[in-house]
This record gives C-alpha cells, sequence and structure tokens, in this order.
C-alpha cells in the first residue's frame, strides 16, 4: 500500500500575538510545532502500513525550515518525505496550495491513500484535503474518526452534525483526520537519530519546476483571495471570575445578575 500523508509545520498558536501597528502576525521567537491533526494523520498511516506493508511518503511545503517537520515524522517512522519550497510558492491561499500539492502528488505518480489532518490550527479553513481531492479528482471522506481497509476499500466512520456516519470508499481516496482517530506516537530515540542522521538523506527538496507547476496557479498570483488585515478583535467588556466553594459562588453569581437586573 502506497500512503501520502500531508504536513504542515505551523506556529504554536498558543502562543502568537499580533502587531497592533502592522496588522500581522509577530513570528519572532515563536516556536514552530508540526500542525496536531496532521500528527494523527501520520500515526493512521503508520498503523495501515503496520498491517498492510507498503511505504509512506510525506509532503511538506513550505519555507526550508518546514524541514524539521517532515523530520519529525520520519522519527515516527515515515519512510520519504518531500519539501516543496519555492520563492514562487510564497504568499498561496488555499486554492494555490492545494493545486502544489496536487502536482506534487502526480509527480509521486502512485499512491492508494492520501492523509492529511482535517484543518491547520494557524488557518482553521479545512479546505487544503477537499481541495486536493478535487484536484486529483479522487473520492474524499473527511472529519474521520475510525479508520479501517477491508479488501480494496476503505471504511470510515466521520463526524457529522448529529453524530457519526459510516462511509466505504474505493481507492485511491483521501482521508481527513480528526484528533480523535488515534493517539500519535512519540518518536524512539532511535528513530530521531536516525531522522538527525541517516533520514536526512530521506528527503528530497522541490521546486516549481520540478512539479510542472504552472507560474499562474502558485503563489499569490495563483491565489483567488487576498489577507488585506489582521487583527485581535477588541474586547468591549471584561468577564468577571467567582472563587470559593460552590455555594459562595452560587450566592455571588445571583447576587451579581440581580444587581444588572438579569434575574
Amino acid at each position: 500500500m502506497e500512503i501520502i500523508v500531508l504536513v504542515k509545520q505551523v506556529p504554536n498558536t498558543t502562543k502568537i500575538k499580533i502587531d497592533p501597528k502592522k496588522g500581522t502576525l509577530i513570528r519572532e521567537g515563536v516556536e514552530s510545532i508540526v500542525n496536531p491533526e496532521d500528527l494523527n494523520a501520520t500515526e493512521a498511516a503508520l498503523q495501515l502500513r503496520e498491517k498492510y506493508g507498503g511505504t509512506i511518503t510525506a509532503i511538506s511545503m513550505g519555507p526550508p525550515q518546514a524541514k524539521e517537520a517532515l523530520l519529525e515524522v520520519l522519527a515516527m517512522g515515515v519512510d520519504l518525505g518531500i519539501l516543496l519550497t519555492d520563492s514562487a510558492f510564497a504568499g498561496a491561499d488555499t486554492l494555490a496550495t492545494s493545486y502544489t500539492l496536487g502536482k506534487c502528488i502526480e509527480t509521486i505518480g502512485k499512491y492508494d491513500i492520501i492523509i492529511c489532518g482535517r484543518q491547520a490550527i494557524d488557518g482553521d479553513t479545512a479546505q487544503i484535503g477537499p481541495q486536493v481531492a478535487e484536484f486529483l479528482g479522487i473520492p474524499q471522506i473527511t472529519y474521520v474518526r475510525k479508520l479501517e481497509k477491508k479488501g480494496k476499500k476503505i471504511i470510515a466512520e466521520r463526524t457529522v452534525e448529529a453524530g457519526f456516519e459510516v462511509i466505504g470508499s474505493p481507492l485511491p481516496v483521501l482521508i481527513t483526520a480528526l484528533g480523535a482517530l488515534n493517539t500519535p506516537r512519540y518518536p524512539s530515540v532511535n528513530g530521531i537519530m536516525d531522522a538527525c542522521v541517516v533520514h536526512e538523506d530521506a528527503i528530497k527538496v522541490w521546486n516549481a519546476a520540478d512539479i510542472g507547476a504552472s507560474a499562474e496557479s502558485i503563489g499569490l498570483d495563483g491565489s483567488a483571495t487576498l489577507v488585506t488585515k489582521t487583527f485581535s478583535p477588541e474586547l468591549k467588556r471584561a468577564g468577571m471570575r467567582l472563587t470559593g466553594e460552590p455555594k459562595e459562588i452560587v450566592d455571588q453569581l445571583i447576587k451579581e445578575l440581580h444587581s444588572k437586573n438579569l434575574i
């Protein structure tokens, strides 16, 4: 079984701040991590390979330092990594990013399953997986919380508003993983050492020309949207923290609501 995992390096959003004058994210000194649900996608790929054999290729699009994300999943057990990095990719929205990832997958050629996280924590769009599937013309199953292979089909439970539904799909198929799908394994000590020494050679670095990408479809030129401003919502009123024993908290809450004529 040939599995492709899409991995993104993102800033740790719990530490992100916005420059009030420029309206841009302050990235200096902010830790970069692998997008959490992409680790769930990686774990799902590893579990499938353990049962059915095959190879796992991880793809990451970003600046040169995104190689760190690939090294982390290689340390978990992924076989190969491809870093898509090119100044021409800069400024890509989800449409241009999905096109670039799709062209990379076409260049790889052979695959049975593509797995990615449901969404990245720095954008929360949940658009990349579905757009890549659309570009490749293959089925997709999103918001997956349980996954298994039966014969030549994938059977998945996906979360929906009223509960969940079970969907089967022929291969190839694209899956977007939820955090509830599994618990990602920690890289072993040997895995980390191999990733830093041996697996460095297992990462290929490709640019736009390597994947045959059209200049009009990548980066800013290929983007259908443009971010003009980023800002934190203005805090109009502060909250109140009540402390003490449960009965004391209830009494405080009732008095506060009475004082504001809410009850």
